[in-house]
């Protein structure tokens, strides 16, 4: 048996993934654990974690695989500061603490971590580590591969070819020339947090109108066909700064920052259409180069830029490529998973086994769930952190008071709570192993009722307490996606990482007299029979639900569409803003009681908000302080 820990810390986003043999045993980011969102401290409860999963202590570990080169990295951080000297020194002396206690030292750092671990370290590339997480999970023997973010060592952007149990990268964009970095500019000046409220830069920007992407295009970036370009860093202030953006982007738009928190304005909406176009049309390029490099058919995304959902979808509508796989932590933190599973195929040179193609199901007519056994790959759903034993949820609960049903039935538990959905009560979900990634794919979840037209409102305002501009995703049945949604037949998109267009058939008609709502406001207006997850643009960030990666959700759904006709329910994360992703029933059962959520599900427990004698122990007041704004 050969076991290796890959680990990614003190950036963004700490994460710790194990792999036992080739297989992806757990994997977790430390924020589910600290409770401190996008926590870059090392991951040692998520260590914990996964050494727990397998019955390991650190002693019979094989490998430790990180997921870059401190020194390289920090050979970048010099040279740039040495270039802007000495304006950059406000940054560098702040930069250098951590860089003195932690960075420079990792390996004195990660035994003391690991106490009894005595074997070697293992440091990878940071984009190697991308390209492995993107690649070696898929289902694809062969394809083209493209990680984009803001910065790894010295690469912004990289491309390369998998085969087997190979990887080679070929080509790299430099710092400080980044499609993520120019992206978090605009996070910055939009006056969202950067490396957390890209996001919502994203969600944003179809409120507004592109008008500035010719001034993005003409003074800001000098884009080539190969989607490579140079960013006029006169613009920019990060090389050297404690900010995003300079004084001169400053005039170049009107004036300065919007301040956090601050309403927003026409400008921030306009602002964030204006990048989204160009970074779109930036990843479109990248892709067409990329296959005409490899002169493959299926492309393989990572790097925190491919968790930008609305360009993957146009790559995949409107690129060369037939097929595309997305790691769903395609940040940082699955940089550990990547890191771990480059030292087994890329270095060990242990075999690589996929799954029968889509194209080879498809052919046979055969379901792609259910029956065949069809995942596509070997990521497990992504479902790769802790599950609750019902024992414990049980005492717990008891603890606590709290009045519950349980149900012996799953048919029944899953009739129940798709009545509760459809009688649009709000409910939390807790199913299962916790999602690895951003996302909340049903395990760890909110659910409401799509076909609602107040759901979306309700839903930001009562439950997320977040801003009102920003859409819900729809889990739907997988066999029923391409009736609602603009996809291909058979398409999947289990980690919520593809944007596609309602179908006209689901929208609803303006009528010509209908006055024609710009901004905010566009979310006064009803657009389909789905309302609650149709974006203002027409589109909807998807996933598709199936029974084989998916299990209990996917019964809840059939459940739902049985009583109401319609395969379609929100889904979003359970938490509030600021709060990272609940990990366990306690997490799960306080944030319950100091939102205004209806119901809990807890594995096959269900509690009513109603019914319970202590639903006022947790304010929401003090709930709300326990977590920063993001």
């Amino acid at each position: 048996m050969t076991s290796i820990l890959g680990l990614s810390a003190f950036y963004h986003d700490s994460a710790a993934c194990l792999v036992v043999d080739g297989d992806i045993v757990a994997a977790a980011q430390e924020e589910r654990f600290s409770r401190k969102k996008h926590d870059e401290r090392f991951p040692k409860l998520a260590v914990e974690y996964c050494l727990s999963e397998a019955g390991l202590t650190p002693d019979q570990l094989d490998f430790v695989a990180f997921y870059d080169k401190p020194l390289l990295k920090f050979d970048r951080l010099l040279e740039t500061y040495l270039g802007f000297a000495p304006r950059g020194f406000v940054s560098f002396v702040k930069a250098m603490p951590i860089w003195l206690k932690d960075k420079l030292y990792l390996p004195r750092t990660m035994r003391r971590e690991l106490p009894g671990y005595k074997k070697r370290f293992v440091f990878t590339e940071h984009h190697e580590s991308h390209a492995a997480s993107a690649f070696f999970p898929s289902p694809f023997e062969r394809a083209a591969v493209l990680t984009v973010d803001g910065v790894g060592e010295w690469a912004t952007a990289s491309i390369g070819i998998g085969e087997g149990n190979r990887l080679r990268l070929t080509h790299e964009m430099h710092f400080p020339h980044s499609p993520g970095l120019l992206y978090s500019a605009f996070t910055y000046f939009c006056g969202f947090k950067v490396n957390s409220g890209e996001y919502k830069l994203m969600g944003l920007a179809p409120y507004g109108e592109p008008k500035y992407a010719d001034l993005i295009r003409e003074k800001l970036i000098d884009l080539k066909d190969d989607g490579s370009f140079r960013m006029d860093q006169s613009y920019f202030n990060y090389c050297q700064g404690l900010t995003m953006t300079s004084a001169k982007f400053d005039r170049l738009f009107g004036g300065p920052p919007r301040q956090p928190e601050t309403p927003l304005t026409q400008r921030e909406m306009d602002l964030a259409a204006s990048v989204q176009v160009v970074t779109e049309e930036i990843l479109l390029r990248m892709s067409r180069h990329v296959a005409a490099v490899t002169g493959e058919k299926k492309l393989c995304l990572a790097g925190g830029v491919a968790l930008n959902c609305v360009a993957n979808g146009r790559i995949l509508r409107e690129g060369p490529f037939e097929d595309l796989w997305i790691q769903p932590a395609a940040g940082d933190a699955g940089g550990a998973l990547g890191a771990a599973l480059f030292v087994w195929h890329q270095l060990l040179g242990r075999s690589r086994h996929t799954s029968t193609t889509r194209q080879q199901v498809v052919a046979a007519n055969e379901p792609l769930a259910g029956a065949s056994g069809w995942c596509g790959d070997s990521q497990h759903g992504s479902l790769l952190g802790p599950r609750c034993d019902e024992a414990d949820i049980k005492a717990f609960l008891d603890a606590k008071g709290a009045k519950y049903l349980h149900f012996d039935n799953e048919d029944e538990l899953c009739n129940h709570v798709a009545n509760l959905i459809a009688t649009e009560n709000v409910v939390g979900w807790m199913q299962g192993r916790m999602e690895f990634g951003p996302r909340a794919l049903g395990s760890r979840s909110i659910l409401g009722d799509a076909r609602s037209p107040q759901m979306q409102s309700a839903m930001n305002v009562r439950i997320k307490f977040r801003e009102s501009f920003r859409p819900f995703a729809p889990s739907v049945l997988e066999e029923r996606v391409v009736e609602f949604f603009e996809t291909r037949p058979h398409e999947q998109s289990p980690y919520m990482l593809l944007v596609a267009n309602v179908r006209d058939s689901k929208r609803t008609q303006r009528s010509a007299d209908t006055p024609k709502l710009t901004g905010i406001d566009k979310l006064k207006e009803l657009r389909s029979c789905i309302p609650a997850v149709t974006h203002v643009d027409n589109s909807a960030r998807i996933q598709t639900v199936d029974a084989e990666r998916h299990g209990r959700y996917y019964r809840l759904l059939k459940a739902f569409e049985a009583q109401t006709g319609s395969p379609v329910v929100i889904n979003t994360s359970f938490n509030v803003r600021g709060e990272p992703i609940v990990l366990n029933h306690e997490h799960a059962y306080r944030c319950f009681l100091a939102t205004n959520m209806d119901a809990l599900v807890l594995e096959r427990f269900v509690l009513l908000k109603k019914d319970q004698p202590n639903a006022t122990e947790q304010t929401l007041e003090t709930y709300l302080k326990e977590f920063a704004l993001d």
